[in-house]
Parts: structure tokens; C-alpha cells; sequence
């Protein structure tokens, strides 16, 4: 089990996130912000123009330094998620954030789930009304080797007409939407779920797409702040797979019944993630 707690990186970020209150603007007239840079690495904001409904395909860049990492929307033992906040000025609302396929590591007691290469969040953002479109991002990410450093970078971009081609962007688009993780299918999905009386265990029988014989990596998201990854007496047979995942302690009084969890499943080179509905 993993709960989101304040730890020595996170509460670095806390003491030091004023800084970021200083850190400028970094636009572009192109669909392509300028990079804002950090010592543990860049980030820069990517979109296209708004379709006839008002829709913009966009992503948010990360490229750490070798040896650091970046943080997955529940990050582990003590990293923050990404944040992304646009200006309500900009008449440009963020609908959701999308994250590729995350790494597990262990430091000792640690536990991250991170990136750790180049990452490419996709964003859903909708324009209102016509005309043409500033997007004025506000971007804050942790980003950590031995410490965690505050990054946080205002970007901006003004958005050219439809009607042009922008296949540079259009590819990064592309390839960030490659690396999400698959909606469940007939050869990969949550059969069955259920909760123990005690809320302690959450037993779960899945089919994977592999005839593998190791336990796939499984990270069950609960309420906000709340990561569960410990596996207890899993058992693979062929492409089923019967598994407990440690629960432990939730939020004090918190009923479950109605409430939407989420899973990520990931299978050597496949990952599924659904949600899982509790009556």
C-alpha cells in the first residue's frame, strides 16, 4: 500500500514552491510554447487549433535529465502529481489530463511511481466561442534525484487557424496518445472485484494477454492521495490471475459504496487501466 503523504521531497517543494511566483512567461505565436527549463530538466506546452466544436488537442512536454524523474498522476511514497492550472481569462477550459504508461521504483522504503525518460501528457482543453486562442498554462511538476526541485513555468501560446497543417505537433500528439495505457478488451480486462468485509483487501481476477508465468504490476488508485500496489498470494494460470491487493488505512469514516476506483494493469509490453464501481 501507498498513501500520498507529505515526506522530506514533498515538503521541500512546499517551503520552496514561492519561488515559482517568480518564474516568467514562456510563449510562443506558434503551437509550440518555448521550452522552460529547470536543473532537473524542460517542459513546454504543445497544441493544436480548436475544432468546429471548440475542442484543442494539446500535451504538456516533460523531458527530465538523466538520473531524475517525474511523477505520474498518484506519485508514491512523497512526490506531488502534475498540476495544470490555464488562466480563466484565456476563455480556454483544461477538460482532463491523460498519463502514458508510469514506471514503479524502490529507493529502501521508498516506493515512486514515475517517469524517469521524455513524457508527453496529453490535454483535453476546450475554446470558447471564435476567434483565435491564447492558451495561458500554469505548469508545476516535481522533479527529483537525490531532492525534489519546485518546477513551475507559465506558458503560454497563441493558436493559428485550423486550416494550417502542423504535422511536427500533430506527430508528438500521436505518439504521447501511443503510450496511454488501452481501455479494457476481451484478452485483457478486470473480470471480477470485490472488497473484503474489514476493507483491508481488495481481491481482483483478471485475464492478461500473455501466456507469461510473473505477476503483472498492478496499481490500484482509490481516493485522491491514495496508492495501492502490494500484491498478497497472487496465483497466474496461463492468462488468468487471481490476486489480493493490500488496502490497509483509508481516509477516517470514508464509505466506499458508490464510489468509483480506478486499476492499471501492465503486462510486459501492455498495459490496460479501468475503473472499478463499488455497490
Amino acid at each position: 500500500m501507498m498513501i500520498i503523504s507529505p515526506g522530506p521531497r514533498r515538503l521541500l517543494i512546499a517551503l520552496v514552491s514561492v519561488v515559482a511566483a517568480l518564474v516568467p512567461f514562456y510563449s510562443a505565436h506558434a503551437e509550440m510554447s518555448a521550452w522552460a527549463d529547470n536543473e532537473g530538466g524542460r517542459m513546454r506546452l504543445v497544441a493544436l487549433a480548436p475544432d468546429a466544436a471548440g475542442k484543442i488537442r494539446a500535451a504538456l512536454q516533460i523531458e527530465p535529465k538523466p538520473g531524475w524523474i517525474t511523477y505520474w498522476k498518484e506519485p508514491g511514497n512523497s512526490g506531488i502529481p502534475p498540476q495544470i492550472t490555464i488562466a480563466a481569462a484565456s476563455g480556454v477550459t483544461l477538460d482532463a489530463i491523460a498519463y502514458p504508461v508510469p514506471k514503479h521504483f524502490f529507493k529502501g522504503a521508498i516506493e515512486d511511481i514515475a517517469y524517469d525518460a521524455p513524457v508527453t501528457l496529453p490535454l483535453s482543453l476546450t475554446a470558447a466561442g471564435k476567434g483565435p486562442v491564447t492558451i495561458d498554462a500554469a505548469a508545476f511538476i516535481g522533479i527529483c534525484k537525490d531532492i525534489c526541485i519546485p518546477f513551475q513555468a507559465n506558458l503560454q501560446l497563441k493558436l493559428g487557424p485550423a486550416i494550417q497543417s502542423h504535422p511536427q505537433e500533430e506527430a508528438i500528439l500521436q505518439a504521447a496518445d501511443a503510450r496511454l495505457p488501452k481501455p479494457p478488451s476481451q484478452d485483457f480486462d478486470v473480470t471480477a472485484h470485490a472488497m473484503s468485509p474489514d476493507r483491508k483487501t481488495l481481491s481482483l481476477d483478471l485475464v492478461l494477454p500473455g501466456e507469461g508465468k510473473t505477476a503483472p504490476d498492478i496499481i490500484v488508485t482509490g481516493p485522491s492521495g491514495y496508492a495501492f500496489t502490494k500484491q498478497i498470494g497472487g496465483k497466474r494460470d496461463g492468462r488468468t490471475f487471481k490476486v489480493d491487493i493490500a488496502i490497509g488505512k483509508l481516509p477516517k469514516d470514508y464509505d466506499i459504496a458508490g464510489k468509483q476506483w480506478s486499476v492499471l494493469v501492465i503486462d510486459g509490453e501492455r498495459a490496460m487501466e479501468t475503473t472499478l464501481a463499488f455497490q
